[in-house]
């Protein structure tokens, strides 16, 4: 074990926890795999851990204090987040009432796995309660002496995103098989649609919302 880490199983066990509990992120996974099928989802699990990773890195080097610390920082980041996903809600919607000339639904159509990667990086990298979240919760098992702390928080980072996938992988396993019957049908597919982009607008809402304390 990393020096400077105790109680790690604990640590393992209140992950486990917290990944169990529904958020953000694993509607963002479950919404993607219903609309897109078990590929979309793998992919959006994918840059949701990535983006996971991106603000582990940042606790690391010291940069999500300055999200902590400064209310501008967090205000500037939590705004774009909040754009970016009402943008993408905004979108969902549009073309959940949009048809092709073949009368099918535009939204359902597969969307490229690179494409739904990087939205969900974003939507994850920019939402400053991650990054809190992370400066809060990994500290509480890295001893104050510890001698290479930067180390340890990405150790940590890392065993935390690791065990997620024992999470948003079957969530988007299971959406997409939830969602497969309800595709076929033009009908629920135009409200599956719909529904996505108002749960993008909802999240945006709730980022737009949130603050420091």
């Amino acid at each position: 074990m990393l020096t400077g880490i105790h109680d790690f199983a604990l640590f393992v066990v209140a992950g486990v926890l917290l990944n169990l509990t529904p958020g953000p992120d694993m509607t963002y996974i479950a919404a993607r795999a219903a609309s897109g099928g078990f590929r979309d989802g793998l992919a959006a699990t994918a840059g949701i851990t990535t983006g996971c990773l991106v603000h582990t890195l940042a606790a690391a080097a010291g940069l999500s204090a300055l999200l902590a610390t400064s209310a501008v920082a967090f205000e500037m980041v939590k705004w774009v987040g909040a754009a970016y996903l009402a943008y993408a809600g905004v979108r969902q919607i549009v073309r959940a009432v949009r048809k092709t000339e073949s009368g099918s639904i535009a939204l359902l159509a597969p969307a490229p796995a690179a494409r739904v990667f990087r939205e969900a990086v974003l939507i994850n990298v920019l939402n400053p309660k991650v990054a809190l979240f992370f400066l809060a919760f990994l500290p509480q098992f890295i001893s104050a002496d510890a001698p290479a702390k930067p180390l340890a928080f990405i150790a940590l980072g890392c065993v935390f995103n690791f065990n997620s996938l024992f999470t948003n992988v079957p969530v988007a396993w299971l959406a997409s098989r939830a969602a497969g019957r309800i595709r076929r049908s033009a009908r629920f597919a135009r409200l599956l649609g719909a529904t996505v982009g108002v749960l993008f607008v909802g999240l945006a809402a709730r980022l737009a919302l949130t603050s420091r304390q």
